[in-house]
């Protein structure tokens, strides 16, 4: 008896799930981040997504060897006159950030050198338990112009549910079909933002820490599912909203700077929903080439909903947003479903499968070998 009534008094404790209708879905809340948070609702969001201020330490401008300038190392909203002072600021967020996840939502950081080992020691301190680090390796990284260090080429992500016991989303099988059938390790070569992808106005770029579609877009797909709640707190130039967009998340932004909010609104009204059934993720076989089928989807080399045939176009198969195929009843990894569809014990997917690219019929692997050039260092 005695356990029944207490069971009743956590049930009644728990808070009631919010309406979606009542949260700020596809808004960016304007203003400081933790005064926009405090009017989300409690328990409303499956994952936070936070790309705070690196409080870089530098003490001056860094320039370029031809002498042009290195953005972002002084920018006023990177500034923090202590680290007491950035410790008093990480903890407010994070405590509205833990207030607005759902018991079983996750949280994501991401950070440099300068305040990754802050940020971590104090999510330990609140609660937060550490599920794993992701170290996010470029694969173009910017040079170390000064010569006096080791070249900065990698940040570092942690990821974290809301304590030991707490469950939370991990899409496991959909991680190893985007990662050719193996499992998806903790250190991820993506390129950084660049191209078509970084936003600019008169030249100059619009955010100096934009983050690259293809990172936001592995998080997502790995920790959330279709129609759950993402919240940004530092929103910039949007990229959390664009992905989630695309993937059939909902999101909310916290942004205070209006040019950032302005980039963001317009860039996210021209991001493209995939369709549903490109949407369905895959649940699992093996082998690995150099790069994944599923990092040319998340990089957009290949977009979900892509068409691809045999040589003979005796087979058609559908891209998935995490590098399955779907052919009738056969789905998988290109390697998989090529295999099934041919009754044959094996299938070299990236040399089976081909697609129109660019006017003409190529394989998949000259795909793969264009995002090569484009990515090596």
């Amino acid at each position: 008896m005695g356990q029944v009534l207490v069971k009743e008094r956590i049930r009644a404790r728990a808070p009631a799930p919010t309406p979606k209708e009542l949260l700020p879905l596809g808004q960016i809340i304007p203003g400081d981040c933790i005064e926009a948070m405090r009017t989300i609702p409690d328990a409303s969001v499956d994952m936070v997504f936070a790309d705070p201020p690196y409080n870089l330490q530098l003490g001056g401008d860094l320039s370029r060897p031809d002498g042009s300038h290195v953005d972002a190392v002084t920018d006023d909203w990177d500034k923090f006159s202590s680290f007491a002072a950035y410790d008093k600021f990480t903890r407010d967020w994070l405590t509205e950030a833990r207030r607005v996840l759902k018991p079983e939502g996750s949280l994501w950081v991401i950070g440099s050198y300068h305040n990754i080992f802050r940020l971590g020691a104090i999510m330990q301190d609140m609660g937060f338990w550490i599920l794993n680090d992701i170290v996010w390796r470029k694969a173009n990284p910017m040079p170390n112009f000064k010569g006096t260090r080791f070249t900065n080429a990698h940040e570092t992500l942690i990821w974290a549910s809301m304590g030991e016991k707490s469950k939370y989303t991990f899409n496991y099988r959909a991680m190893k079909t985007l990662n050719d059938e193996l499992q998806m390790r903790s250190d991820w070569v993506l390129p950084i933002c660049g191209g078509q992808e970084r936003l600019k106005k008169g030249g100059r770029k619009v955010h100096p820490t934009q983050k690259p579609e293809a990172l936001l877009y592995r998080v997502m797909l790995a920790t959330t599912n279709k129609g759950d709640v993402v919240l940004d707190p530092f929103f910039g130039t949007g990229t959390t909203g664009a992905v989630a967009k695309r993937l059939g998340r909902d999101w909310i932004g916290c942004e205070r700077e209006s040019d950032y909010r302005d980039a963001a609104m317009e860039r996210i009204e021209m991001a493209l929903e995939l369709d549903e059934s490109a949407l369905k993720t895959m649940q699992s076989k093996r082998s690995a080439p150099k790069v994944a089928f599923g990092t040319l989807v998340e990089t957009g080399w290949i977009a979900p909903g892509t068409q691809i045939f045999d040589k003979k176009r005796r087979f058609t198969a559908t891209v998935r947003a995490d590098g399955s195929l779907v052919a009738g009843d056969a789905n998988g990894s290109i390697h998989g479903v090529g295999a099934q569809l041919q009754g044959a014990p094996s299938c070299n997917g990236w040399t089976f499968w081909h697609l129109e690219h660019e006017g003409e019929i190529k394989p998949l692997d000259s795909i793969r070998q264009l995002y090569l050039l484009a990515t090596e260092p």
